[in-house]
């Protein structure tokens, strides 16, 4: 009996460590996809949830592609969702015309301020906007393939796409980028 406890604490273990490797990584890509931190945060946690529920029992090798497939197939509905509310809103929802938004005016907290780009840091402010203004295909081909170093095979089944896809896709994203950052080069 005690066998099977020590190999279910090992397993945790192995899981635990490898959510730990990946957080990180797969925040910052769904906040990029979803330019909030509070909405990344959200599907990351469920990524992590519906990985935990539905694939640890496959071989510790696959765990990373399944894990970024389970993350991507969240941030795809968290868009298809949020076109929905959009389109219902507008709808339904007519704003008065002088009604002040203060969510609007509230000053942008993101921006790091003069001091941070004198720094140094404006070709990585620079790289996460360009970044963020890649189409979401792009912008995951361009995570998964650079960031995560996954092969195109790997890619295009994380995606749901094929390997030539996957080979467009980088290919546009790394035109776009290097046109966005090439005063840095």
């Amino acid at each position: 009996m005690r066998e099977r406890v020590d190999a279910a604490d090992t397993d945790d273990s192995a899981i635990d460590h490898f959510l730990k490797t990946v957080e990180r990584r797969a925040l910052r890509m769904a906040e990029m996809a979803t330019s909030s931190r509070d909405d990344a945060m959200d599907l990351v946690q469920d990524a992590m949830f519906g990985f935990v529920r539905h694939y640890t029992s496959k071989p510790a090798a696959d765990w990373a592609p399944l894990f970024y497939r389970v993350l991507d197939s969240r941030i795809n509905d968290f868009h298809r969702r949020k076109q929905v509310r959009g389109r219902w809103l507008a709808a339904w929802v007519k704003p008065a015309d002088d009604e002040v938004d203060e969510i609007a005016q509230a000053p942008d907290t993101t921006d790091p301020g003069p001091l941070l780009r004198l720094a140094g840091n404006e070709a990585s402010l620079a790289l996460d906007e360009a970044l963020k203004k890649l189409p979401a295909r792009q912008r995951q081909t361009f995570l998964l393939r650079v960031w995560e170093g996954f092969d195109v095979a790997t890619t295009a089944n994380v995606m749901r796409c094929s390997e030539g896809s996957v080979k467009t896709h980088l290919s546009r994203a790394l035109t776009a980028l290097r046109r966005a950052l090439e005063k840095y080069a």
